[in-house]
């Protein structure tokens, strides 16, 4: 009797209720458990040699080594790879905004002959793994001299070579109304004009979409300092931080503690940047789907 006595509508709202928290509750489990890593790397920052090989496992320290920051940090050049990343990954965030959004500037406002033709071309590149182009392009750079620096890592960004990033900006740059253009003609603007001073303003979400994904990228890049850079005093962080492992070039091997103090350190900033950076960066992707 009691039930009956309930509106529908209140019952109905109950059970949404209902259903909200047990979704949330999943979420919240989920989130916890891919979260462990992380925990546990900052625990074992913290931790004695003895206490990171404990099992069961345990996940506050009986006592906090602070000093393990300055040891990792100190004993790897983490000041000289530092310097090299922000390098490279602040040249390649510059030349790919230009490049890029030039390109898709070309490709969503301009008229002219073979322009879908062209933009399916660069959209196909997409289709080729890095790998399939890794040899030629070693050789390239290699005749060019340029083996051993940070040219191959920078000067590629500042031509046009992130196909993705065009395909992005090129889709935002269709959801603004053409009239905009249109007026600024009318104004006296030129095409250079209507780039600089509308249509870039109007696509701050766009761009920091491409910020974020180019400074994931090259923050984080491998593949690319391996190949191209031999000098221990040119290497990038990820690329220290494997040697600080191994204990190739960097002295003896070190703990395993100082080792997930260094791996700490360099994932710090692209979680930071995607904390900070998340409102822009899903209004942004959001947004480039909505034409085609």
């Amino acid at each position: 009797m009691a039930d009956t006595a309930i509106p529908w509508y209140a019952r109905k709202s109950t059970r949404e209720t209902i259903g909200k928290n047990i979704v949330y509750i999943v979420l919240v489990a989920l989130s916890l458990v891919v979260s462990m890593p992380f925990f546990w790397i900052i625990s074992s920052s913290l931790k004695s040699e003895a206490e990171i090989f404990l099992f069961p496992p345990k996940w506050i320290p009986s006592r906090f080594l602070w000093r393990n920051y300055p040891e990792a940090l100190t004993s790897f050049a983490f000041g000289r790879a530092l310097k090299n990343t922000i390098t490279i990954t602040g040249t390649v965030i510059v030349g790919r905004l230009l490049s890029t959004s030039l390109a898709a500037f070309a490709f969503a406002r301009l008229r002219f002959p073979l322009r879908n033709t062209l933009f399916m071309l660069v959209i196909s590149t997409m289709m080729l793994p890095y790998q399939v182009t890794l040899i030629p392009s070693f050789i390239l750079f290699y005749k060019l001299g340029w083996i051993d620096s940070f040219r191959p890592l920078t000067i590629p960004a500042f031509l046009g070579a992130a196909p993705f990033h065009i395909f992005l900006l090129r889709q935002f740059f269709l959801s603004v109304p053409m009239e905009l253009d249109e007026a600024a003609r009318l104004d006296g603007c030129s095409t250079w004009q209507i780039y600089w001073r509308i249509i870039l303003p109007l696509s701050k979400p766009a761009l920091a979409t491409v910020i974020i994904f180019t400074f994931l990228e090259q923050w984080n890049d491998f593949l690319g300092p391996l190949i191209y850079l031999n000098s221990p005093e040119k290497h990038t962080l990820s690329i220290a931080l494997n040697y600080f492992r191994t204990g190739a070039a960097y002295g003896p091997s070190k703990t395993w503690a100082h080792l997930m103090v260094v791996s700490l350190v360099v994932m710090t900033p692209c979680l930071l940047v995607f904390f900070f950076a998340q409102k822009y960066f899903i209004q942004g992707v959001v947004v480039t789907g909505l034409k085609g």
